[in-house]
């Protein structure tokens, strides 16, 4: 099983933090706020891998209803043979667990929403490194994670990601009426799965968000390779 874990310095960066002095108080308060974070979530995500169809200006993936709108999305997975779709969330425990902490301390519940962020992209980094994993596998190099919101690509694919992947009997997710995740602290995205070596592909493990959960790193035959 995956060890998830809030990056502090990630998550005081989502409340603005940069370099304010703090005393020992504050503190202590942060770090039992991102604990209290660490244990009140459930990390889990799911994805699955469909053929890309490019061939008529929009991303298709066959096997499923996903057609993927805009130019943004097409630069990136045009030149895919296949792309995965990912979910990840941290669950209706800390989704609760916020509820109670806004009501209490308006305070303590943005610390604890933003260790929330840290710790879901922590949970994607991690879901990634498993795509890039399998790709690996078949012989295939992949490019990075893309999310419903980037550039042109419409919020409203939420609900046929969340179909296609079955996310709401598996993670307990689903998606309001404004195409919102639920659980707040959800994460859906796009990865590509290449023949070759993208072009501006990292050659180093040095930086790379999967790095701590990556098989391929531990096996000592890295996905640049």
């Amino acid at each position: 099983m995956p060890r998830y874990c809030v990056d502090k310095a990630e998550a005081l960066r989502y409340i603005g933090y940069s370099g304010q002095q703090t005393d020992e108080m504050l503190d202590e308060r942060i770090d039992s706020l991102i604990a209290a974070c660490e244990r009140d979530s459930a990390p889990a995500f799911v994805y699955k891998i469909f053929p890309v169809d490019a061939s008529d200006g929009v991303i298709r993936l066959q096997g499923s209803s996903l057609v993927l709108e805009g130019s943004a999305i097409y630069e990136h997975l045009h030149a895919a043979r296949s792309c995965a779709v990912m979910a990840v969330t941290l669950g209706l425990a800390n989704e609760r667990a916020a509820m109670r902490m806004k009501a209490k301390s308006a305070l303590d519940a943005v610390v604890f929403g933003a260790a929330g962020s840290s710790l879901v992209e922590c949970a994607a980094d991690a879901c990634e490194a498993a795509i890039v994993a399998e790709a690996a596998g078949l012989g295939l190099h992949t490019n990075w994670r893309f999310s419903p919101g980037y550039g042109d690509l419409p919020l409203d694919i939420q609900p046929a990601i969340v179909r296609t992947l079955e996310a709401d009997k598996k993670l307990g997710m689903t998606v309001t009426d404004s195409n919102l995740l639920v659980p707040v602290k959800s994460v859906t995205a796009f990865v590509g799965l290449f023949d070759e070596l993208y072009e501006g592909a990292k050659r180093s493990c040095a930086g790379c968000p999967c790095a701590a959960h990556c098989s391929l790193r531990k096996a000592g035959t890295p996905c640049y390779r």
